[in-house]
């Protein structure tokens, strides 16, 4: 506990220290924001050029501040522009690049019209082809790539997954869990915010999140010295409505359909220096039945054991969230923000199975029936609050403090009742809790301080206290009716986790056409558990990592760039990777944390480069990636029992490409792309030393259609490879699906079909160990019907605002709701 705080302390204490040396920067208060626009024409025909692109540079300077579209009309606008100088570049196929220098507003003249600007046009010969809104569906920075989703008709009405899976280098399985570049080792932000919701199971939060409350997403792959080194696949940045506000306005959006049905509701008020916003969200997924079946055979000296069992199961879903959020600037200098959000999240199982056992090692046969049902709560709160001080001498220079506290339950109750013909001893009516409590307090310390010729020296300290606490029990009803506790399955887990940090990230641009990033960040860990009823031993454990990073990019001519990055990266395990608690609803298919992990390492090498070519906009990268000390679910069977745990399995070494791309003829834009890696793993699994050379890919395809100005059309398609393991594969997934939306003054209603000739779907994985081989299968109705209607009231002007917290550290888990993840359904 020392050292984490001694290393926040120190690291608050350097701050004032650097303010006082001469670095050099702008010497200048807070500038007001102006305006500049203009409208482009051809130089020839005097016709208006609409889908130009005008990007908004320092003078001097390579690196964009800002781009827009011209309109059909021509005309173009950046909008709160500081006051300075600048240089504006203009872009369009069919015309020669026009570049202006040197603009310039002041506090006199803030808005500033630049009038007729003339276009030559170019003696290439181009197609009957428009190219617009490439830049404002996917922008490539530096360190991201974003994906603007807003106003897409076939996601009306979905959850965050049915977004994530239309965005570049992105993949989702069919139970929610996000992979970058076939890593499910990343990071969620909502906001630029941690949130207790991503702490345990992330896939079961992504489906009580609506489509509709999201206005785009971040995708890091190359996180700076200033994002925490946790997430080894990398970042992912959810950002929502935007705060800030002058005025008075709100929305109200709902959606009703055969499968998910949700409302969200928004009301934003702002005058001046202070502001509020708040907004709420409930979601419901109908019951769905679906068919499971398993299998698992087991042989030893010629003898085999074969378990079958298969059965339905009905699951259904609820969940709300909402967020209340203040801010307040006390002056130019000065300014405060703060926000709450919560959250509840609800999953309910019911399920009936028949099975059998045929053991011809122990010569005995089985036929058994099980009914279970549970009911499953994963709820708490985020409460945020940043204080922000500018420098009156110098423009950019900022100091900021930051502190969170996050709770989350993560509640499971199963109840179960279980006959056997010939196993009579474990019959059971059983009841199966488990309670998880997670505190967690962040405390963040940020300093930026401008350079000369447009660089920026960034340092920071961070603390981050965890509070884990996982009771569980387990319950057995006796010849006399009462529930009897079994102390082998009963306990209280109490786990914390210290981290601290400190960082600096240097920026800098040589020759004006370099951008380099470069920085690195100390990370210290400390752990300790124990177990507090009965005498198992308590355990510790420490470790440090000082973890570089380094990205240069190229700004190239026709707004074509090439950038190459490296990265190193921390996986901690969190909760349901290390929850001792043993899940066995299925007495005979087990699934139990391991609390001695060890974190993994990740070395990542990426080169990409983006060019238009012919109006196609094309984004590509390869990439290599080096793992250390795997975290991987494995399958291991001891009399007669399989029990699935999490493991350190070995190392996996990963070459991989990614591809998008994306055209627009007249008013049908389309977009296609995918990511192809390699499985290069090998390590020890159950004492075995096992390898694999195989790939995995995921291939996309989605676009839009303008019928007109207030009538839009989306369809969309996605297919995932299985995912690869060193004991086999876990499934397949694929889904396709269309919208159709009707814009009216102030509202819209739109229609959206998901699969509408597929009634049903069929899920396959299997397992292969020295002694036995499993595979199973499920089923789950697919086609899905709904409608949607959005309502907008009022006025207001946006500005963004985040808090500084960002915390990236822990690997989440996967799944349906239940310990082990997508285990509970592809294993039995």
């Amino acid at each position: 506990m020392k050292k984490p705080l001694l290393v926040l302390f120190l690291s608050s204490l350097l701050f004032p220290v650097f303010g006082q040396f001469p670095f050099g920067g702008a010497s200048q208060g807070p500038a007001i924001k102006g305006k500049i626009k203009g409208i482009l024409t051809d130089s020839v025909t005097g016709i208006p050029v609409g889908f130009a692109t005008i990007v908004l540079r320092k003078a001097g300077a390579t690196a964009d501040l800002d781009g827009v579209l011209s309109e059909e009309n021509g005309s173009y606008s950046f909008d709160n522009v500081k006051t300075g100088k600048y240089d504006i570049w203009v872009s369009f196929l069919g015309y020669n690049d026009k570049i202006i220098k040197n603009v310039e507003t002041t506090l006199k003249d803030p808005d500033l019209d630049m009038g007729k600007l003339s276009l030559s046009p170019s003696t290439i010969v181009l197609d009957a082809v428009e190219v617009k809104e490439e830049r404002a569906l996917v922008e490539n920075k530096i360190d991201r790539l974003v994906f603007n989703a807003e106003n897409d008709a076939s996601i009306a009405g979905g959850d965050a997954t049915d977004v994530l899976r239309k965005v570049p280098l992105l993949s989702v399985d069919l139970n929610g869990n996000v992979s970058l570049r076939g890593s499910q080792n990343v990071r969620i932000l909502i906001n630029g915010k941690p949130s207790g919701m991503f702490s345990n199971n992330v896939a079961d939060a992504l489906k009580m999140f609506p489509a509709d409350q999201i206005k785009k997403v971040e995708v890091i792959t190359s996180p700076s010295a200033k994002f925490d080194a946790e997430g080894s696949g990398g970042i992912i940045n959810i950002i929502t409505s935007k705060q800030n506000i002058e005025g008075l306005a709100g929305s109200v959006n709902a959606s009703v359909g055969i499968r998910q049905n949700s409302l969200f509701t928004s009301l934003n008020a702002g005058r001046g220096r202070l502001g509020l916003s708040s907004s709420a969200a409930v979601f419901y997924s109908n019951p769905a039945k679906g068919d499971v079946f398993f299998q698992r055979i087991q042989t030893l000296e010629d003898k085999t054991t074969t378990f079958d069992q298969n059965g339905s199961q009905t699951t259904s879903r609820l969940g709300g969230n909402g967020n209340l959020s203040l801010f307040y600037d006390f002056n130019g200098y000065h300014a405060i923000n703060s926000s709450f959000n919560f959250r509840g999240f609800g999953f309910d199982m019911d399920g009936s199975i028949n099975g059998n056992i045929d053991d011809q090692i122990n010569g005995f046969m089985d036929v058994y029936t099980r009914n279970n049902q549970g009911d499953n709560f994963n709820g708490g709160f985020d409460w945020n609050t940043d204080y922000t001080m500018k420098f009156e001498n110098q423009k950019d220079r900022e100091l900021s403090f930051a502190f969170q506290y996050t709770k989350d339950n993560n509640d499971q109750d199963m109840s179960v009742q279980e006959d056997h013909s010939f196993l009579t001893a474990i019959n059971r009516d059983a009841r199966i809790i488990n309670d998880g409590d997670n505190h967690e307090y962040t405390m963040q310390v940020d300093y930026t301080h401008p350079l000369k010729k447009g660089a920026k020296l960034e340092m920071g300290g961070k603390t981050v206290l965890r509070r884990i606490l996982s009771d569980y029990e387990n319950r057995i009803k006796d010849v006399n009716g009462n529930f009897q506790t079994l102390p082998e399955f009963t306990n209280i887990f109490d786990y914390d986790q210290d981290v601290s940090a400190a960082y600096t990230s240097f920026n800098f641009i040589l020759a004006k056409k370099w951008n380099f990033i470069t920085g690195a960040r100390y990370e210290h860990t400390a752990i300790d558990g124990a177990f507090l009823v009965g005498d198992a031993k308590a355990f510790n454990n420490s470790y440090d990592n000082l973890l570089p990073n380094f990205a240069v990019s190229r700004n190239l001519s026709n707004f074509r760039t090439i950038k190459l990055s490296y990265n190193e990266r921390i996986q901690r395990p969190s909760l349901i990777f290390i929850n001792p608690f043993n899940n066995n609803t299925d007495f005979l298919n087990r699934t139990i944390g391991n609390p001695d992990l060890n974190p993994e390492l990740t070395q990542q090498v990426d080169l990409s480069y983006n060019t238009n070519f012919k109006g196609f906009a094309i984004f590509s990268s390869v990439y290599y990636k080096n793992t250390r000390d795997i975290i991987d679910q494995i399958l291991k069977v001891e009399n007669g029992i399989s029990i699935n745990t999490f493991q350190n399995i070995g190392q996996n070494q990963s070459v991989g490409m990614n591809l998008f791309t994306t055209k627009t003829i007249k008013k049908l834009t389309l977009r296609a792309g995918g990511n192809v890696f390699t499985y290069n793993a090998n390590g020890v699994v159950n004492g075995q030393l096992l390898s694999r050379e195989t790939y995995e890919y995921n291939l996309f395809f989605n676009g839009d259609f303008s019928f007109s100005g207030t009538v839009k059309a989306d369809f969309f398609g996605f297919f995932r490879s299985p995912r690869r393991t060193l004991q086999g594969d876990n499934p397949a997934f694929s889904i396709y699906g269309m919208g159709i939306r009707k814009e009216f003054k102030n509202s819209s209603l739109g229609l959206t079909l998901i699969e509408p000739h597929t009634p049903d779907k069929i899920f396959e994985s299997n397992i292969t160990g020295a002694d036995f081989t499993q595979s199973s299968k499920f089923t789950l109705p697919f086609r899905s019907i709904g409608i949607n209607f959005r309502y907008k009231f009022g006025n207001v002007d946006f500005k963004e605002r985040k808090t500084k917290i960002k915390n990236n550290d822990l690997k989440s888990g996967e799944g349906d709701g239940q310990q082990g993840g997508g285990a509970g359904n592809t294993r039995g």
